[in-house]
């Protein structure tokens, strides 16, 4: 049997217990204790959806489902090769013969789907004549492939023209193939960084 002191102590306990319980609700909040704030020192956004934060990625407009590099810059494939000119002429003529035509045209529809390139059309003349009247030959072959195109719609102003005459052989000697080989234009793409490669994904069809 407890006696009265224990019973009086027992009671004071259980008093104080619950008033300790009562003063720490969960509801409750206290002014002592600050309250912590996140210190997020990047940007974790991705506003162009191509899985790098904006804090690193250095291509703002990455176009979708392209590959990335470690900027989060679109992978681009070289394909300016295949779209250089190379045009022969016959001796002291400045006429396009019709089978580089199509070349031309693939030219044209090139810089039409890509309006910020441009290109530099390079003329050349074989080693026949002098040289003088080589370097006015290689410019008006030079020119005439830019009128080719300007037929097809490209503006004179993306097609620049240079001739260098019978300065700058391609093949050395005096052969009839060394000639012919020499009495060319050839241009090349100028500002294009090619093709966007692509993502794969488990849709693509893997080719033989």
């Amino acid at each position: 049997m407890m006696t009265k002191p224990m019973v009086l102590v027992s009671s004071l306990v259980l008093l104080f217990s619950q008033a300790t319980f009562a003063a720490y609700d969960e509801n409750d909040e206290y002014d002592y204790i600050p309250v912590p704030l996140a210190d997020q020192s990047f940007d974790l956004l991705d506003d162009d959806v191509d899985g790098v934060i904006n804090a690193r990625d250095l291509c703002a407009a990455t176009p979708r489902g392209s590959e990335l590099d470690n900027d989060g810059c679109e992978a681009y494939i070289d394909t300016s090769q295949s779209m250089a000119l190379r045009i022969l002429f016959d001796n002291n003529s400045t006429v396009i013969k019709p089978v580089f035509q199509n070349q031309i045209a693939e030219m044209a529809r090139f810089l039409q789907e890509y309006p910020s390139t441009s290109i530099e059309i390079e003329g050349y003349a074989s080693a026949l004549g002098d040289q003088e009247s080589n370097l006015v030959l290689s410019e008006n072959r030079a020119k005439a492939v830019r009128q080719a195109l300007i037929n097809y719609g490209i503006s004179a102003d993306r097609l620049a023209i240079i001739g260098f005459g019978e300065t700058k052989p391609e093949v050395q000697g005096d052969s009839p193939f060394a000639y012919a080989v020499n009495r060319k234009v050839v241009a090349s793409v100028i500002g294009f960084r090619g093709e966007v490669g692509k993502e794969w994904t488990i849709f693509d069809v893997i080719p033989d």
